[in-house]
Order: C-alpha cells, then structure tokens, then sequence
C-alpha cells in the first residue's frame, strides 16, 4: 500500500488497539471485506469467558485466530508467540498480520514480543500500533483515577499509536472533538490523528505504513525493552453468559433499557448474539456504556442450537444478578411465572 515501506522482506505487522468500544471490530470488518488486494492472517483477543466476537467479525477468507483465555498483554503472550510461529510455516498464504487486542491490553508488552524473540524479530516487522479512540466516550476513562501501581489502559494505548483513529465523531459536539484532540496531544504530541465517522478509514494511512520507529519508542521510554510489568484494575471484569433457549424480545428490551440506565456509567462494553423468540435471524447487538445498537443478522443454520452469548466488561458488576435477570428474559422463564 505504501511504496515507502522498507522492503526488508519481513511479514508486516499492524496492532489494532484501543479502550472497550472504540469500534475494533468495526475497523476489523472494513479492513477484511475491502478491496485492498492483501491477503491478511487475523489474530484477535478477547477479554472474556464467554467468546462473542468470532461472531461479530464478517464471514471472510483470511485466517482468523482467536486468543480467549486471557489478555494478549499478559497470561497469553506466549499463546502469541506459538500462533505467530505457526503462521510463518504458512508464509505463502499471507502478505500481512493484523492482530486485535482486548479493549484493555496495553500495547507495550504486545511490541515487545517483536523485538525480543529472534525468530519473531527475524521473520516479522511491527508496521504501527494503530489506536482508535471513541471520542464520545474516552475522556471519562482518560480522567478515570487507578489504585497505585495499576495502568490507565486508554492513557497507555494513546501513548504507544503511531496512528489515532478517532472515532465516533459523530457522536460527539465539536467542542468535544477539540478537547479529545488536545488531550490526545498531551499524550503523544507528534502522532497522526485520523478522524473517522464508523472506522471509515483510508487503509493506506495505517497499513504498510513503516510506522513503529523504535528507537522514537526508547527515547520516550528507555525501560520499554525490559520492563514487563503489567497489572490490570482488578476492579474490571467480566461477567460471560451462555444460555440455551429464545428470549422474549419485549422483557429482554425492558431489562437491557432498565440495566443500562441504571448501570451504564459502569459497564464499558456489552455484546452479544442473542435467540429471539419467534424470530429466524441471530440478534447482534453491542453496547458502549448507555449506548446500545443492535440488528438482526445471519439466519440461525439448520442444526445450529439457538443459544445466547452475552458478555459485559466493566467495575463492580454483580454476576449473580446479571445471571438472574437475564434468565428471566427467557420465554420458558415467563411461562413458569
């Protein structure tokens, strides 16, 4: 894409980053359906017990890896690693990878990992972090105060991009806009800020793009080769759902309405691939705090067991009551009442 790119015969690498809801996914599907002539290998992480975003990702022919068991910036390091090795035995079949990180990875130790192993350092060359930013939302959890010791993870993204892609800017007055920009700014004066409405985004502007400068990332960061360190806010979980059954569209609107008004302020991210009543197509549907946007997908396959896979990520969330409330959505649920 980009004919300045060092042609060193190294597989690029783009890492897609960003806070819970900054629009990943909806970056990912562009990049995976558009017509860019690259044939690209995915690797995605999910922070989570119940994996949802397999489902949200468009039908395509790239291979698509997913890490659930962890955050790429922590316990599964090594998982990436080993996927890694593993594509490069299938090097023909690929010019590029993209890998998505969990909302709440940190990108450092991620870059790490293509410096401090040779053989990944031989064979792959990090292209750019490429950080979206919801610019409806990311100020609160840019202002967000962290026990000690603990990362604000939207700080630590923003600081790492080599391109911001702020999104959402639809969703946000100008004099927002103009707030996020400067605090971005604050954060990582000389990085490139994308404007974007729906991740509509050039391609050639963050792919292939010869963007990581290492040695820009030392100056700012001398322990960024040795420092491994990484603690998440423990207060952040999630609470993953998987039922079997239909749901009652009306009692499952009233409670999500109900939850988000109530709870909203706490839960950064919420998604799922729902059963309804009645209905043969699969509700999609993801929510970003109060925000909550969902339609009707693919039809349910002959076979396929109509089950419900929900999960939420955000602080102090009650898992029993979620657990409950939800199972009270359910159509049998209303017929034993």
């Amino acid at each position: 894409m980009n004919d300045t790119t060092p042609a060193d015969g190294r597989v690029p690498v783009t890492v897609l980053t960003g806070f819970l809801g900054s629009g990943k996914t909806t970056l990912l599907n562009r990049i995976l359906t558009e017509q860019h002539g690259l044939r690209i290998a995915v690797i995605e992480n999910e922070f989570g017990e119940v994996g949802v975003d397999d489902a949200l990702v468009l039908d395509a022919e790239e291979e698509i890896f997913e890490m659930n068991n962890g955050c790429i910036c922590c316990t599964v390091r090594g998982d990436l690693i080993r996927i890694l090795g593993a594509l490069m035995r299938r090097r023909d079949k690929f010019d590029h990878i993209l890998i998505e990180t969990t909302g709440l990875a940190d990108p450092a130790p991620v870059a790490q990992t293509f410096f401090m192993d040779d053989e990944i350092a031989a064979q792959l060359r990090l292209d750019a972090i490429v950080t979206l930013v919801d610019a409806a939302h990311v100020l609160r959890h840019l202002d967000e105060d962290k026990p000690e010791g603990v990362e604000n993870e939207a700080v630590e993204q923003i600081a790492f991009a080599d391109r911001v892609v702020l999104n959402k800017t639809d969703l946000a007055d100008q004099d927002t806009i103009e707030e996020v920009i400067a605090r971005i700014r604050a954060i990582n004066a000389p990085v490139e800020i994308i404007p974007a409405r729906h991740a509509e985004v050039d391609l050639a502007r963050i792919m292939d793009v010869g963007a990581f400068d290492l040695d820009r990332v030392l100056r700012d960061d001398p322990a960024f080769l040795t420092d491994t360190e990484h603690q998440h806010d423990a207060t952040v979980t999630s609470v993953g759902i998987d039922l079997p059954g239909e749901l009652d569209e009306d009692r499952l609107n009233r409670w999500l309405g109900e939850l988000l008004r109530a709870k909203g302020g706490d839960i950064f991210r919420s998604k799922g691939i729902l059963a309804i009543a009645g209905e043969p197509r699969r509700y999609v549907f993801q929510g970003v705090h109060m925000l909550l946007d969902g339609e009707f997908g693919r039809p349910w396959q002959e076979g396929e067991a109509r089950r419900n896979r929900l999960v939420f990520i955000g602080r102090g969330l009650d898992r029993d009551a979620l657990e409950r409330a939800f199972a009270g959505c359910l159509v049998t649920a209303g017929a034993a009442v």
